[in-house]
C-alpha cells in the first residue's frame, strides 16, 4: 500500500498532517469537503502533491487524448486535430478532428455552479494528457478550493475576538471569495373544481412595470435580473363567486369581469434574493393534438434519415478501409458460426457495397 493511502483524499490535502492535532486535522478535511467553487479560484502556494491526481479523477475537466494541434476555441467549444499514425487512421472510425463541449452554468445537487473555461490557444500544440480547460474548483489542472491570501495573526481592536476574522475592503471588492449558486424554482399548474389554472403576463391587479420581463405564457425572459418580491411565474386561478366587496365592485368596472373571476397565483422571488435568470423550460401533459403528433412525426422521419445516413457513412468507410487492406489478395475462405462457406476459397476480393 502507498503511503499516501493512509488517509482519505481529503485529509491527504492538508499540508505537514503529521504535525497536526486529530481534531484539527478532522476539521480541516471536513472544511475542505464543505468548499464552494469560486469564481476566481487559486492553486496552493503550499501542496501536498495530490492537487493534481485530485483534479484529474474528478472527471470535470477535459484532457488531451494525444498530441494535437488547437483549431478551434470558444467559450462552449474546443476543436483539435489529433496526430494520428497510419495505422491508427486504419482502424479509427473517429473524425480527425474532436469537438470537446464545455459545461457551461450547469447546477450541481448542491446548488452551486459548474462553468469551464478554456485555457487553450487557437493554433497551439497539445500533447497528450496536457489540460484544456479550467473551472468548478481547478486551476491550471490542480484542484484550487480557496485563495492565497496574506494574513496576520494579532489582536486588532478587539474585531477579532475568538472565533471572528477581519478582512480587506479589496477581498469583497475584488470578489475573491465570490460563488456563483444557481437556484431553480417551479410551478405547477393544476386543475381545480372551479376551472383550469392558467399561465399569463396578463395579471390582474399588477402594474405594467412589474410584468414587463414576462413573455405570453407568464415566464420571465432569459437574461432579467431578478430582485426580491419580481414575479417569475405569472399564474392566475379561478376563485368562488361571493359578494364582492366596494373595492371589488370597483376594480371590476375599470377591468372587466376579469378581475372578479381570477386571483393572482404567481410564484414571486423571495426575500433576499438577487440574480440574472440563466434558463427556463415549459414542461406540458403527454396528451397531444393532431398538429403536435404531425410535427412529432416529422421529427422522428428527419431522426430517421439522419442515422440512416450516419450508418450508410460508416458502412462505406469500413468497405473502404477493409479494401484497402485486403486489395489484389484472395480469399481463404469465410466461414459463420455454423461452418456454412460465406466467401469461397480462392475468390478475388472485389470492392462492392
Amino acid at each position: 500500500m502507498a503511503p499516501n493511502q493512509i488517509a482519505s483524499i481529503s485529509a491527504s490535502l492538508i499540508p505537514f498532517l503529521e504535525h497536526d492535532d486529530a481534531n484539527r486535522a478532522l476539521m480541516g478535511s471536513n472544511m475542505m469537503r464543505q468548499s464552494v467553487p469560486l469564481m476566481k479560484p487559486e492553486s496552493p502556494i503550499v501542496g501536498t502533491g495530490l492537487e493534481k491526481q485530485v483534479a484529474s479523477d474528478s472527471r470535470v475537466l477535459l484532457n488531451a487524448e494525444t498530441n494535437g494541434l488547437v483549431t478551434y476555441v470558444d467559450s462552449e467549444k474546443i476543436i483539435i486535430k489529433y496526430e494520428k499514425s497510419d495505422d491508427e487512421k486504419l482502424v479509427s472510425f473517429d473524425p480527425d478532428e474532436v469537438v470537446y463541449d464545455l459545461i457551461k452554468f450547469r447546477k450541481t445537487n448542491q446548488g452551486t455552479c459548474i462553468n469551464l473555461k478554456p485555457i487553450v490557444n487557437k493554433g497551439e500544440k497539445v500533447k497528450k494528457g496536457q489540460v484544456l480547460c479550467e473551472g468548478y474548483a481547478t486551476s491550471n489542472g490542480e484542484l484550487a478550493l480557496g485563495r492565497n491570501l496574506k494574513v496576520a495573526f494579532m489582536p486588532w481592536k478587539g474585531y477579532n475576538f475568538e472565533d471572528a476574522i477581519v478582512i480587506s475592503e479589496k477581498v469583497v471588492r475584488d470578489d475573491f471569495f465570490t460563488s456563483i449558486h444557481i437556484d431553480e424554482y417551479s410551478l405547477e399548474v393544476r386543475d381545480t373544481k372551479l376551472g383550469m389554472e392558467e399561465l399569463t403576463s396578463d395579471i390582474p391587479n399588477v402594474s405594467e412595470e412589474a410584468t414587463s420581463d414576462l413573455d405570453e405564457n407568464g415566464m420571465i425572459r432569459v437574461g432579467a435580473e431578478v430582485k426580491s418580491g419580481d414575479i417569475l411565474i405569472g399564474k392566475i386561478t379561478p376563485k368562488g363567486e361571493s359578494d364582492p366587496t366596494p373595492e371589488e365592485k370597483l376594480l371590476r368596472a375599470i377591468f372587466g369581469d376579469k378581475a372578479g373571476d381570477v386571483k393572482d397565483a404567481s410564484l414571486k422571488a423571495p426575500p433576499s434574493l438577487k440574480g440574472v435568470v440563466i434558463d427556463k423550460k415549459l414542461f406540458t401533459r403527454t396528451i397531444k393534438d393532431k398538429r403536435r403528433r404531425t410535427e412529432d412525426k416529422e421529427h422522428l422521419k428527419n431522426l430517421e434519415i439522419k442515422y440512416d445516413k450516419m450508418f450508410d457513412d460508416l458502412k462505406r468507410t469500413l468497405v473502404e478501409k477493409l479494401y484497402s487492406i485486403l486489395s489484389g489478395k484472395t480469399c481463404q475462405g469465410v466461414f459463420n458460426d455454423l461452418g456454412e462457406e460465406l466467401i469461397p476459397k480462392g475468390k478475388n476480393i472485389l470492392r462492392k457495397y
